[in-house]
């Protein structure tokens, strides 16, 4: 059955069963995008822990050594790599909820109007037919450092650096502090500006994600994508 709507738009209108259908289908997408929401805490909870279990090692007394706080920085990349791989699989399910939010249960909240003529199924449908990622590997990775990891890696450099001025005794020359970073043959000023770089890639990755989200929001009135 057919009617037509805002002039001569053409548009399919829903009975009964296949509203019922659609709410169902919305429910599932619901489950399944709270199912990977929890996926992605779990892997934020490890890279928690492991920080933790070093803060502890590194902090048991003033000979301990800080080369656990630079270890677990290669931890929390791997586990940031895996938190970015599931949040591209949630951001799948998170996406079509909105879409079917945004263009069939707000208009007909407020409107009384399914709003068919949009095309807006068509979209979803083809995302059911041709499932995609929705973000790419580097905008997950930025969302994620926003998000969670930032505050991880700023304590696990705060906890490194506190490690250096106060252990085994408190710093009195900067000479000092470059000798205490070193770690075997390695001179501390090679580990110092290994850790510099390692801060800077995450904040540019975080920064520049942030720039490409406010892009992404000001295309949002893009009718045709569900990124």
């Amino acid at each position: 059955m057919e009617s037509t709507h805002a002039g001569d738009a053409r548009r399919k209108v829903l009975d009964a069963a296949e509203i019922g259908a659609l709410a169902h289908l919305y429910r599932g997408e619901v489950y399944r995008s709270t199912i990977w929401r929890t996926r992605l805490d779990t892997t934020t909870n490890w890279a928690v822990v492991t920080l933790g279990i070093a803060l502890s090692i590194s902090y048991s007394s003033p000979a301990a050594s800080p080369l656990p706080l630079i270890l677990v920085g290669i931890l929390i990349l791997f586990f940031l790599m895996l938190e970015a791989r599931r949040y591209r699989y949630f951001n799948v399910w998170r996406a079509r909820c909105r879409w079917m939010e945004t263009h069939f249960f707000a208009p007909m909240l407020h409107d009384g109007d399914l709003h068919m003529e949009e095309g807006w199924q068509e979209v979803l449908a083809q995302d059911y037919w041709k499932p995609r990622y929705h973000v790419s590997v580097s905008v997950a990775i930025g969302r994620r450092i926003r998000r969670n990891y930032v505050w991880i890696l700023l304590i696990q450099s705060i906890a490194y650096i506190g490690k250096l001025l106060v252990h085994p005794e408190p710093l009195t020359s900067a000479g000092d502090f470059v000798a205490r970073a070193s770690v075997g043959p390695i001179h501390g000023g090679l580990v110092l500006a290994a850790g510099l770089l390692y801060c800077l890639v995450w904040g540019a990755a975080a920064l520049w994600s942030w720039r490409d989200d406010m892009r992404r929001a000001g295309m949002r009135h893009d009718k045709t994508s569900m990124g």
